[in-house]
């Protein structure tokens, strides 16, 4: 424990049964997580153990926070909105299909907003644990595929000439490894450089380049400059915020040189020459995306209701690409709200406690920190159905409840100052 810390509040040891669940339910939570990266088939073995998930939740004897009625409210109203909207749609089973993955995505987020409530740091460190390997594995998968390391590489894990991994879409295949680069980072910041870490920083790094996803690229700036940001603000004592500003500057001229150098690369900086360019040549024109977002805003101020899944692709031949937009037409007007006031208080209850002092408040940093990445990705892409978003959504929520727990509890928490410290729950 750190020295100035206050001591943890005293728990009572759990009894066999409670232990032998909870271990039980660690290995589930693990095995799903790991599981998390295979997303190029629907339903992926991911989906499959999120029930599993949910059923050895249940018996394990999870509870649900007050506070949490808050994101549990919007999403069935969002949910709802979307169910209404499905009277626009023939009955197809690809519509249906759509408006039953946002309902298990709405259960996910809870699910995981109650796991991290409570017994907060084991089963944190266990999520951690497999979303870290599972990530690096998949980004070096990636790395082997763009490079066409071994036979068939290229083709399972960099089609269109850009990292994939297991996932059907570059776009979604780069967000998925920032929160874990995040995580390693922070840990590099505030404690030791250690040569695995750096390893796996590097691995997630430039699986994260050969995505050439810009708004992938866009999402790790602003959310790496928030989570920097707010370790160097939180931190105890003014040698440990000279070490992180020292760190920082350190790693973007290195970084910075090492794109350089992989930019004299033919296969890399010819990409990433065409991938640059802030607008592409499918952004304009009378079918590219911001002509195709007008009339998605012209669609969402005539339809009250919305025009239900895959219907805006049907009538104009594409994607609006923009999740805003895309809540409104696929969720109808009531949807939409929703959905926006989930973002708000979600980021509003982040802001609340990000800078509480707690064991986990480096695991809140920066699930913070990129799902305002992933918030302002939203605008050019639609993000509504990326798995990860409510893993950060139910780790933002689940560790913003345990907070309020603990600030309730624990004496040592000031109302006036945010850098108190509480313990464990």
């Amino acid at each position: 424990m750190a020295p100035g810390m206050a001591p943890p509040l005293a728990l009572a040891a759990p009894a066999p049964a409670a232990a032998l669940t909870e271990r039980i339910l660690l290995m589930v939570l693990y095995i799903t997580v790991l599981a998390s990266s295979i997303a190029f088939i629907e339903p992926s073995p991911h989906d499959g153990l999120m029930c599993v998930l949910l059923v050895t939740a249940f018996v394990a004897g999870i509870s649900f926070d007050r506070i949490l009625a808050v994101p549990f409210a919007l999403l069935l109203v969002w949910n709802i909105g979307g169910l209404l909207s499905l009277m626009n749609v023939p009955a197809e089973e690809k519509a249906i299909q759509y408006a039953a993955t946002s309902i298990y995505l709405a259960i996910a987020a809870l699910l995981f907003a109650c796991l991290f409530g409570r017994n907060t740091m084991t089963r944190l460190a266990t999520m951690r644990a497999a979303y870290v390997l599972t990530a690096t594995v998949i980004s070096f998968a990636g790395i082997a595929g763009y490079f066409s390391l071994f036979p068939h590489a290229h083709d399972l894990f960099a089609t269109f000439d850009r990292a994939l991994g297991a996932f059907k879409d570059p776009n979604v295949f780069g967000p998925y490894l920032i929160w874990p680069a995040l995580i390693v980072i922070e840990r590099m910041l505030t404690r030791r450089i250690g040569a695995l870490d750096l390893t796996i920083v590097g691995i997630l790094l430039l699986g994260l380049l050969l995505s050439f996803s810009r708004g992938a690229w866009f999402h790790f700036g602003v959310s790496c400059a928030i989570t920097v940001a707010l370790t160097m603000f939180s931190a105890p004592t003014l040698r440990d915020r000279f070490r992180i500003f020292a760190i920082t500057a350190f790693s973007v001229a290195t970084a910075a040189a090492l794109v350089v150098v992989l930019l004299s690369f033919q296969s890399i900086g010819g990409m990433f020459e065409q991938r640059a360019h802030l607008i592409q040549y499918y952004d304009v024109g009378s079918g590219g995306r911001f002509r195709l977002q007008e009339q998605a805003l012209s669609v969402v101020l005539n339809m009250f209701n919305g025009m239900g899944p895959f219907e805006f692709a049907r009538v104009y031949g594409l994607q609006q690409h923009n999740v805003y937009l895309q809540a409104f037409i696929v969720y109808g007007w009531i949807g939409g709200m929703a959905y926006i006031l989930l973002l708000a208080s979600t980021l509003w209850i982040a802001l609340r406690t990000v800078l509480v002092r707690t064991p986990w408040q480096p695991y809140l940093i920066t699930a913070f920190g990129a799902f305002v990445g992933e918030v302002l990705e939203g605008f050019v892409i639609d993000t509504d159905h990326w798995r990860h978003f409510y893993l950060l959504l139910g780790m933002v929520w689940g560790l913003a409840a345990a907070t309020l727990r603990q600030m309730q509890q624990s004496p040592a928490v000031a109302p006036h100052s945010g850098m108190s410290y509480v313990g464990a729950a």
